[in-house]
């Protein structure tokens, strides 16, 4: 299933150990996966954990970021301690930072405590193992709904898709069918023109020569080749579009190359109507460009 990269899924719990968790987890475009995870510092260690939790359900693109907020429903087994080394740091560096750049001295309790990384939070007792076991079941909860809206949104964007990818198909029918006729009528043309200018130069004209002409002309005009090539990509498209896996940098490489073909076909006629048509294709094609680049 088709899947975009643009979504949201949200889980909180509370446990029977009386662990409050929330996980949301959120993500954008992104040509590669850039996955960023935000977490209190106690759970620093699971980091590594959490991001094989996300990778392992097969997200492979987005900027993805997940943001796990924990703490006791009650606090009889947590203690808040300062972080001694790290706030005389702070406190020197705004003192430094004062007396260089002559700032006005507002530096109190309140405003160094803001910074919330002076502080650590320690729950007494607390075995990471354990944590682990309800944090990864609220962080497959949110992922459960953020997968179930990339899913949904995907769907959208394939309906989209295949209209647009019709549109290019009708285009390039009628194409076909009015270089054909284009090509009949510049035989008719070459030789209008030749027989007006040998007759008033009262010379007979040479059918080989017209014939020659005309296959000239013809091979420059002729379109075929990519007509069958742009054909070939809107049918891969298509069944990448149908495709259980991840597609999206497929997709924007096989739309590139259907847009060489459009440019070709549109630099090789003289036919005005054929010209229309070309420029139509071509907005359909940047449209499909730029609904490719939410694809996952």
């Amino acid at each position: 299933m088709l899947r975009s990269m643009t979504a949201y899924g949200r889980k909180s719990a509370l446990t029977p150990c009386g662990r409050d968790i929330t996980v949301e987890i959120k993500s954008v475009n992104s040509k590669f996966l850039d996955l960023s995870v935000k977490l209190p510092r106690q759970l620093s260690p699971l980091e590594a954990r959490i991001k094989s939790a996300v990778t392992e359900r097969g997200i492979s693109r987005g900027r993805v970021e997940m943001f796990i907020t924990y703490r006791r429903a009650d606090s009889g087994n947590t203690t808040v301690e300062l972080d001694r080394g790290y706030t005389e740091g702070y406190i020197a560096a705004l003192r430094e930072l004062r007396d260089r750049y002559g700032l006005k001295d507002d530096i109190s309790v309140m405003s160094v405590a803001a910074n919330h990384d002076i502080f650590t939070v320690a729950d007494i007792g607390e075995d990471l193992d354990e944590v682990w076991v309800p944090l990864k079941d609220t962080i497959d909860g949110a992922i459960d709904e953020f997968l179930s809206e990339r899913c949904r949104e995907g769907e959208n964007l394939r309906a989209d898709l295949l209209l647009k990818l019709d549109a290019l198909r009708d285009g390039a029918k009628q194409i076909a069918e009015l270089s054909e006729k284009d090509v009949l009528g510049a035989r008719d043309r070459i030789r209008a023109r030749l027989q007006t200018i040998l007759e008033d130069n009262r010379i007979t004209i040479d059918e080989n020569r017209v014939l020659t002409e005309c296959a000239i002309l013809a091979d420059k005009l002729a379109i075929d080749e990519e007509l069958v090539r742009l054909a070939s990509h809107i049918s891969a498209i298509e069944q990448m579009l149908a495709s259980d896996e991840p597609v999206g940098r497929k997709l924007d490489f096989q739309l590139q190359e259907a847009s060489r073909e459009i440019n070709t076909i549109g630099s090789k006629c003289q036919n005005a109507d054929i010209a229309k048509i070309v420029v139509k294709m071509k907005n359909e094609a940047e449209k499909i460009r730029e609904q490719v680049q939410n694809i996952e």
